[in-house]
């Protein structure tokens, strides 16, 4: 085991504890791979599924396995011809058995950080699905609730910003200026500190970087 495998071990067990604690079920998964097979342990058969923009989903090969599933009725987006057609699975996403998501930052005190522009994402894993299942490497684990703060708005906005083509001051600069820019993805920022029912949300910390 390398000293940051390591790292990475000994921080997930502190971090699992103060999940735990605020009553979300949490694992830790040295590779993605693993995590993928653990998450998809987790799905009953004939249930529906939806997800939440995440390049960690992506990277980690998650997306792919869920569309392998034949036994699953899958609410994505991608699939849509057309404007009313993405508001419909939107809606249906808010009712589905799981959502699959990552989360922007989280502290090692247990609190999940995300930023949202259209707030489809947060809204499911504030209310809705029966199940949230959060993927999410190391590299977004932060000390406090404030470095998550920061790490939200000054790493991963940014980035997503400028992975998503907008036209805003931190694409520019790289720095958030707490702009209103009309291609702003910054509207909502939720603090997850507790959940309401017990392991409802699902946190699989993944010993990789993955995501923004």
């Amino acid at each position: 085991m390398t000293p940051t495998e390591n790292y990475y071990e000994q921080l997930a067990k502190t971090t699992i504890k103060n999940l735990e604690k605020r009553q979300m079920e949490a694992h830790y998964c040295p590779t993605a791979k693993e995590a993928v097979t653990l998450a998809l342990n987790l799905i009953q058969p004939d249930s529906t599924v939806s997800f939440g923009g995440s390049m960690t989903l992506v990277e980690s090969g998650m997306m792919e396995a869920l569309k392998a599933r034949k036994d699953l009725t899958l609410f994505d987006r991608s699939t849509a011809d057309s404007k009313e057609e993405v508001t419909e699975i939107y809606h249906k996403a808010l009712n589905a058995d799981y959502f699959f998501m990552s989360s922007n930052a989280i502290s090692v005190t247990g609190e999940l950080v995300n930023i949202d522009g259209t707030g489809n994402r947060l809204a499911a894993l504030i209310y809705g699905p029966a199940h949230v299942i959060i993927l999410a490497g190391m590299n977004k684990v932060t000390p406090t609730l404030e470095t998550a703060i920061s790490r939200v708005k000054h790493t991963a906005s940014p980035i997503n910003a400028t992975r998503l083509n907008r036209n805003t001051p931190c694409t520019v600069s790289g720095v958030c200026s707490d702009c209103l820019s009309p291609d702003c993805i910054c509207a909502q920022t939720v603090i997850t500190r507790r959940s309401a029912v017990p392991n409802r949300i699902k946190v699989l910390l993944v010993g990789e970087e993955l995501g923004y």
